[in-house]
């Protein structure tokens, strides 16, 4: 099922795409090199392009321009700092993203535009600029699946319903917003790989937190519901696959042994969950979350309990008279 799920990966942004990274870019070249392809998420810091080395200058790389670079720059006279400047937009960079809040002179900001590369400014020290840029062309260029199922957020672990259709799983996602747990998507799930060790999921802007109900039509979950009954993103921790009881179907009984899924490289928990007529899936979702933060934080009840069965199957070997007690002592008078 997951095997054959298509990986898309972007091969290439455009540089006005940064201006919706949270560093509040401001455009000093106007619309000169916002088309320009960005094709990679390194960054690069072109001090000694400046100074005239450029035999290993990675020009296609986005420019990070800080106090050192400009300070250089200014200790230049007229035609040296003009020609500094022009050893690396002559090589056609992406843009160059000014940092500190720092100014350049008129007459670079002149060659910029006339060599269409887009100049970028943030009040944001060279540090963090680095660090929010390259997580957010990370994300850019992170590789994303598009999967067909309910995602939520139940007690703050993010769970994946995935079945065939019509076996339920829009009404258990509404089920559980009704008891106070939170929609991601519905219908379309998008996955990105961002981290290598992680899968984070949303929904599409067209979809948004609109849900199909078999019967009723289209509902708004965030106007019927409230605010509080959605959020946009959300990490992939459970899949849970729904599926018609089986009789003759494998499934866990005793949870000592964990199923995983592989997608995109990461392993996913996952719980095979039959259903039948009455059976009350939505308190078993909420079930599998609280299991899995209860293992999350150390405790696992299928390996007490394990540990407990021998240590009575241990007495009963030594002892053959051995029985198993009630729990308490001795039952107190109820006069209810």
């Amino acid at each position: 099922m997951y095997n054959n799920l298509k990986v898309i990966r972007k091969k290439e942004v455009q540089v006005e795409t940064l201006l919706s990274s949270p560093l509040n870019l401001q455009v000093k070249t106007g619309d000169s090199g916002l088309g320009n392809l960005i094709t990679e998420s390194n960054l690069h810091r072109p001090q000694l392009a400046l100074a005239g080395f450029t035999e290993l200058f990675t020009y296609n790389n986005v420019q990070v321009v800080g106090n050192t670079e400009v300070y250089y720059l200014r200790s230049l006279d007229l035609e040296r700092r003009k020609k500094a400047f022009e050893n690396i937009v002559k090589f056609d960079v992406p843009c160059i993203v000014i940092t500190n809040g720092n100014q350049l002179h008129d007459e670079l900001i002149e060659i910029a535009k006339d060599n269409n590369t887009a100049l970028l400014s943030t009040d944001k020290d060279t540090t963090t600029a680095i660090s929010i840029l390259s997580v957010f062309l990370n994300d850019q260029f992170s590789p994303h699946v598009t999967i067909h199922g309910s995602f939520m957020d139940v007690y703050g672990v993010g769970i994946l319903f995935t079945g065939g259709s019509g076996i339920g799983k829009s009404e258990i996602a509404l089920d559980l917003v009704e008891r106070g747990h939170r929609l991601v998507a519905d219908d379309i799930v998008i996955l990105n790989n961002n981290s290598g060790t992680a899968l984070m999921g949303t929904g599409t802007n067209l979809v948004q937190h609109f849900m199909e109900i078999r019967g009723l039509g289209i509902i708004d979950v965030r106007r019927m519901f409230g605010i509080r009954s959605i959020r946009f993103q959300k990490r992939l921790e459970i899949i849970v696959e729904l599926e018609v009881w089986d009789s003759n179907g494998d499934y866990t009984r005793t949870g000592l042994e964990e199923n995983s899924t592989k997608i995109m490289g990461v392993d996913i928990t996952t719980v095979k969950l039959p259903i039948f007529p009455g059976k009350n899936i939505t308190v078993i979702a909420e079930v599998i979350a609280l299991n899995y933060l209860l293992k999350t934080y150390g405790y696992n009840a299928s390996e007490v309990f394990t540990q407990k069965l021998n240590e009575t199957i241990m007495k009963k070997t030594k002892n053959k008279n051995f029985t198993d007690e009630r729990i308490i002592n001795y039952f107190q008078g109820d006069l209810e």
